[in-house]
């Protein structure tokens, strides 16, 4: 049975780039690769494919994170900080479970990147239940980016 993990959603298949991998033993972080070239607006909110989905365990989401050289190099950020993406996120109907990241821009020009350079990072995380959590009645994920409601 699979754990954790990494696949290309259905559309990007065919194109060419690396699932994410990290890069040394004490990485925790996976890199992520783009999948084809971008231009990441100036002072605005670019929407960023991936090609990539993650499945995990149930008690477990991914934290998303902008590389530090990213950000250091380029001015660039995710808008929300950290990006999660949830155990149900994979595969649901709307959008195959396809991350994407949120990018700001702090450049008074647009930026433009690359095909295969790295962007971003993921971590698995476990998290803790609250007391009674189980009493609550839960929804079924319906959607894909955003649709938590």
């Amino acid at each position: 049975m699979k754990k954790r993990g990494f696949e290309k959603i259905t559309n990007y298949q065919k194109i060419e780039f690396s699932v994410p991998v990290r890069k040394t033993e004490r990485s925790a972080g996976y890199d992520f690769y783009l999948p084809e070239d971008v231009i990441i607006k100036s002072n605005a909110v670019t929407l960023v494919p991936t090609g990539i989905k993650a499945y995990m365990q149930n008690d477990e989401y991914l934290g998303m994170h902008i590389r530090s050289g990213t950000a250091m190099k380029m001015n660039l950020t995710l808008i929300n900080s950290q990006g999660i993406v949830d155990a149900d996120y994979y595969n649901n109907e709307e959008n195959e479970g396809h991350i994407m990241l949120l990018i700001y821009s702090f450049n008074k020009n647009d930026v433009h990147l690359k095909k295969g350079e790295r962007i971003a990072q993921g971590i698995f995380y476990k998290f803790l239940l609250a007391d009674d959590d189980d009493k609550n009645a839960k929804k079924v994920r319906e959607g894909g980016f955003g649709s938590t409601r």
